[in-house]
């Protein structure tokens, strides 16, 4: 949050280098944006020498490993900054019930009625209350930039540990004083949204309960500190995402062998299903002729088959490790989309023609069927009582829509065979699915054959018009995460294609550079 007025601890001149550095600081140490890394340990180096490898796997030693997961550690969270608008950092709670969560309340509870134990005693112990006052000084200095000295050495002056520490011995100390102190010092540098918590811990009259909440509030605003960091910073590692990334990664394949087996593997598969499909489409063909086989379109092709990617079960790529989250989100999304469009397929075959201009209700059997394929991609979730309850409800609206015009309503067969048909779209290699997941992945094609720079969409494919603005946002989303990775990448990829295609001279000479969009 945008520090401002007297409340800005971070003049915007001379923000730069201090937050890039302490902000390279804490990015190793988050480990809830550390990227899988089994396709890069043991398990890539198990595998046998894929095609691309041209030496012998060397042993993996553990600083490697250790290097390794922290440039990946980087680039991925370097990466979800720059890609995601509103991304930012929050506290990692533990959960209530959790042993370690029991732990950890149990221990500082603990400490803290060790410490009122003390501060009641005659005389009173300061000792822990002094090391407690150190560490908030610390906290409050690092909030600080190197051009605040006169804050600076207030804090210094007002929380010397040294003449605490005498005053402690003369049973001298304001423990009061310099809580209250601490506390107006912190609402000077707090961002605006912590203003309410200030007030609440100004109210405070236990002194051990006042230390409590001021370490409470510290947390929340280091990480407002570091979320105000992460803002400031985003344009310029937007500016420098292609390059750092591609650095990182280049790091990555350097100190792991076999760190690309996962993304050869997918290259290879939609390569050797091109050469097959050319060798269906021209089997009198001569052995020697050149095959017409273009890595970019085998390139699209295999980022088309993302869209249709196990996420639990299969392992990425590693080049697409960093936008798994946002590919599974979107294919989720679209399968809902796709089961919504066969909805309507089906409703407007059978029943089009007696309910043609009732738009109204149109939309609402959309609603109704968006609503209940919420989350259908859930375990747990039962697709084929869900599509047999949207049959019953689709009838009831169709019906009810068609009392309200004076027409007849739908006889039970015709019910019966609309929710029959609703139910089997469930089925494995059901006819409209297959249909429309053909035309989904068409309408993705186009959006990968455009030029970035072309600002106008591909036509929706018919059959889509129902839910032609959600594709075409959710397009709008996978055409972005596929172009910036072929920036990213292309080297790689590039680099891949050529081993793979040119392992035998016999296949002549393709043409393996990889012009992006």
């Amino acid at each position: 949050m945008p520090f401002n007025g007297e409340k800005q601890c971070v003049s915007e001149d001379q923000q730069s280098d201090s937050e890039s550095s302490r902000f390279s600081e804490s990015m190793a140490s988050l480990s809830d944006y550390e990227c899988s890394r089994q396709s890069f340990t043991s398990d890539s180096s198990s595998k046998s020498s894929s095609p691309a490898s041209t030496s012998p796997p060397r042993g993996l030693m553990f600083d490697d490993v250790m290097a390794a997961a922290k440039n990946l550690s980087d680039m991925t969270l370097a990466h979800e900054i720059a890609v995601n608008e509103n991304f930012q950092l929050k506290q990692n709670a533990l959960p209530e019930n959790s042993l370690a969560g029991q732990v950890k309340r149990v221990v500082h509870q603990a400490f803290w009625d060790v410490l009122e134990a003390d501060l009641s005693a005659e005389p009173p112990q300061y000792e822990y209350a002094i090391k407690l006052f150190e560490e908030i000084r610390e906290i409050l200095l690092s909030f600080l930039t190197p051009g605040g000295n006169r804050l600076h050495s207030q804090i210094c002056e007002v929380l010397d540990i040294d003449l605490i520490r005498q005053q402690a011995k003369h049973s001298a100390v304001d423990i009061q004083g310099l809580a209250n102190y601490v506390i107006t010092t912190m609402g000077k540098i707090c961002a605006p949204v912590r203003d309410e918590d200030i007030r609440e811990l100004k109210a405070t009259t236990n002194i051990v309960e006042m230390l409590r909440q001021i370490f409470r509030v510290l947390d929340l605003m280091r990480m407002d500190m570091m979320n105000f960091v992460i803002r400031n910073i985003r344009p310029h590692i937007q500016h420098h995402l292609v390059e750092y990334e591609r650095n990182k990664f280049q790091e990555v394949v350097e100190e792991t062998p076999n760190a690309l087996s996962q993304t050869t593997e997918w290259l290879k598969e939609s390569i050797d299903k091109e050469l097959l499909s050319e060798t269906d489409v021209a089997p009198a063909a001569e052995h020697s002729s050149t095959p017409s086989l273009s890595p970019l379109m085998v390139l699209n092709n295999c980022y088309l088959k993302l869209l249709q990617w196990d996420y639990q079960k299969k392992v990425l790529p590693e080049t697409l490790m960093t936008d798994g989250p946002r590919l599974q989100e979107l294919t989720e999304k679209l399968n809902q989309l796709k089961m919504i469009a066969c909805v309507a397929l089906i409703t407007n075959n059978m029943v089009g023609a007696v309910t043609e201009g009732l738009p109204e209700l149109a939309n609402r059997l959309k609603r109704i069927s968006a609503v209940l394929l919420e989350g259908m991609n859930k375990e747990t979730f039962n697709l084929k009582e869900t599509l047999h309850s949207i049959g019953v409800q689709t009838c009831a609206e169709v019906n009810k829509a068609l009392e309200e015009r004076g027409s007849p309503t739908l006889n039970a067969e015709v019910q019966a065979n609309l929710v029959g048909q609703f139910s089997s779209l469930e089925e494995k290699d059901n006819p409209v699915c297959t249909l429309m997941d053909k035309r989904i992945q068409l309408y993705m094609k186009d959006l990968l054959c455009l030029p970035s720079t072309q600002k106008s969409r591909p036509p929706v494919p018919g059959g889509l018009d129902v839910i032609q603005r959600e594709l075409e946002v959710l397009g709008c989303q996978y055409a972005n995460i596929v172009n910036l990775n072929k920036q990213v990448y292309g080297p790689f990829y590039a680099n891949i294609f050529r081993k793979l295609l040119f392992r035998d001279e016999a296949m002549g000479k393709i043409d393996a550079s990889l012009p992006t969009n």
